[in-house]
């Protein structure tokens, strides 16, 4: 009913066809502030706007690392979009290809059939996905951090890892459990480690057998340094903060193999590991090769500085699955940052082409980089200028991101879990069961002979 009330405010009334019809093609950063504006300055009537993405949330990424640690609960750093929204229609589904010269799109609901949307403007703001190597055993062992799920799972299973150590007296199984791997040293791997490392060192308190000495955290890296978002020198630092609390950073090294859970760097080194995180790069959502829209040579939607796509009418774009010039010869990093600053740009040039005017430049100036590396702990380089580390760094982090969160309703909450860690320590409960929530029902729907159980004789 909400979704039917909200296509028809959207279309104002009168002859549907006859109102252009805006798509928006993912409901992320970009995609959720794109057409919160749009809504917000079209008149009843004006336009129509679809947004599609097969969540029915908007994500904010950046709170992930601390989502994975339990700092955060995973409920409030999503957004429902259906609740930001007051005159836009969410399909929650997938576009699976986009036909720009004949204006439609095909789209892949969550459950039932495809179908064709016809539309007048399109703006892509897909995003990006997890960019994998074809590494041997990386698609059976390997895990993410770009969604809420993968978070949630890694905190679990974490935990889980110490529950295993504690419980057996197999000095392998141990070894094994507690070791911990992440691949990849940009901001979602060091975030990712450091917070977890916190996680599990501050755990340890709990498990008799276990000490802070057994945690074996790696970080490899396959440049010479790590966060290079925040300049060579805040970087150093922060390598020098994720050594002193003896996380092992192999820098200009690969992981080559990754089979049965046996990991094998380029360097000789080979251990088992219960854990391996993936976070080295991403690349442009697939749906952007599944198009007809021009592309650049690392596969983003090919943008001019007005965030229309080039070549082509009353196509835009931005974010992750975009290539957006900078005016310097280069492109725009595709961060949160960027995608919310080019969100009004980019809602304003599509009303100016609506309106018969003249669009607008995005141009913007790095504010900086802030990495949060666990309780207290962080490095940060702030207007080009101020560099700061550990516990400055940190309260420059949390107050970038809690003034940048969406919705004063998740402004509240992750506020609210951040006061409450003032005074409560960490839940060190793993449920392990939520990756398999049907589990313990089919064990105990299975007859006793397939659970391996002994027939009983009933007298």
């Amino acid at each position: 009913m909400t979704e039917s009330r909200n296509y028809r405010l959207v279309h104002g009334g009168g002859d549907e066809s006859e109102i252009p019809h805006i798509l928006i093609v993912g409901g992320g950063y970009l995609g959720m502030y794109t057409a919160r504006r749009l809504e917000k300055k079209l008149g009843p009537g004006e336009a129509r706007i679809t947004v599609v993405d097969p969540n029915s949330y908007m994500t904010y990424q950046p709170f992930l690392p601390e989502t994975a640690a339990g700092s955060i609960s995973p409920r409030n750093v999503v957004v429902p979009l259906r609740k930001v929204f007051d005159r836009v229609r969410v399909l929650n589904g997938k576009v699976v290809q986009i036909q720009h010269a004949d204006r439609k799109v095909v789209f892949e609901p969550n459950h039932g059939a495809p179908t064709e949307i016809a539309y007048d403007h399109i703006v892509m703001a897909a995003g990006a996905v997890s960019r994998t190597l074809p590494i041997p055993g990386l698609a059976e062992w390997g895990i993410g951090i770009k969604t809420v799920e993968e978070a949630a799972f890694l905190r679990n299973h974490v935990l889980e890892q110490l529950n295993i150590a504690d419980s057996t007296d197999d000095p392998e199984v141990r070894r094994k459990a507690l070791n911990f791997v992440f691949v990849g040293g940009g901001f979602a791997g060091a975030e990712a480690i450091a917070e977890l490392e916190d996680m599990a060192r501050d755990a340890t308190r709990i498990y008799p057998s276990i000490s802070v000495d057994d945690l074996h955290f790696y970080l490899i890296e396959a440049a010479d340094k790590i966060l290079p978002e925040v300049g060579p020198e805040v970087g150093t630092k922060a390598l020098n903060q994720l050594k002193a609390r003896n996380i092992d950073v192999r820098l200009s090294t690969f992981l080559e193999s990754a089979v049965d859970q046996r990991i094998k760097l380029s360097d000789g080194t080979e251990f088992e590991a219960g854990t391996l995180v993936w976070t080295a790069g991403v690349k442009p959502s697939p749906v952007v090769q599944a198009s007809d829209l021009p592309l650049g040579p690392k596969g983003h939607v090919d943008t001019d500085e007005f965030l229309m796509v080039k070549g082509v009418e009353n196509a835009f774009a931005g974010g992750d699955n975009a290539q957006v010039p900078d005016g310097n010869g280069g492109f725009y990093p595709p961060n949160a940052q960027n995608a919310v600053r080019q969100a009004p740009v980019l809602a304003d040039n599509v009303i100016a082409t609506l309106r018969g005017k003249k669009p607008t430049a995005y141009v913007h100036k790095n504010l900086g980089a802030v990495a949060g590396l666990g309780l207290h702990k962080g490095a940060a380089q702030l207007f080009g200028r101020i560099k700061l580390n550990g516990r400055l760094a940190w309260y420059a982090h949390r107050s970038y991101h809690l003034f940048a969160v969406p919705t004063f309703n998740r402004k509240m909450r992750v506020l609210a879990d951040w006061t409450l860690a003032l005074f409560f320590r960490r839940d060190f409960a793993a449920l392990a069961e939520m990756d398999t929530p049907r589990q313990a029902f089919e064990e105990a729907s299975r007859p006793p002979a397939e659970k391996g159980e002994p027939l009983r004789r009933v007298s």
